[in-house]
């Protein structure tokens, strides 16, 4: 199954600068990790506010409790606010795989 997540990362005041780094830099690694496993599909940052880090995530696991579980063993899953969408394919999707043939709109000239 797959899911949609916005991820919204906020550091407590006054953390340490070399935390975060080091902090950031586990979850590099473990983000690769769930690449690798097939769980961590893609990773988008839209825009946000000054100090704010936003995530959109595109995920893979077999249930909600799996993602969930998955999602808390990331290193800035502390710092994290977390929504989480489960996605269902729509029947149009082009990545569906599905066999036939789509619907072609006619065009107009002018």
């Amino acid at each position: 199954m797959e899911f949609l997540t916005t991820l919204i990362t906020n550091v407590p005041p006054g953390t340490a600068e070399s935390t975060v780094e080091e902090t950031k830099d586990r979850e590099a690694i473990r983000a690769a990790e769930l690449a690798e496993k097939g769980n961590l599909l893609r990773l988008w940052k839209p825009p946000a506010g000054p100090g704010e880090w936003r995530t959109l995530g595109l995920w893979s696991a077999g249930t909600l409790a799996d993602l969930k579980e998955i999602l808390a063993s990331l290193p800035l899953h502390v710092w994290m606010t977390v929504e989480i969408t489960p996605l269902n394919r729509h029947p149009n999707d082009p990545e569906s795989g599905r066999q036939g043939t789509l619907a072609v709109l006619p065009t107009t000239k002018g």
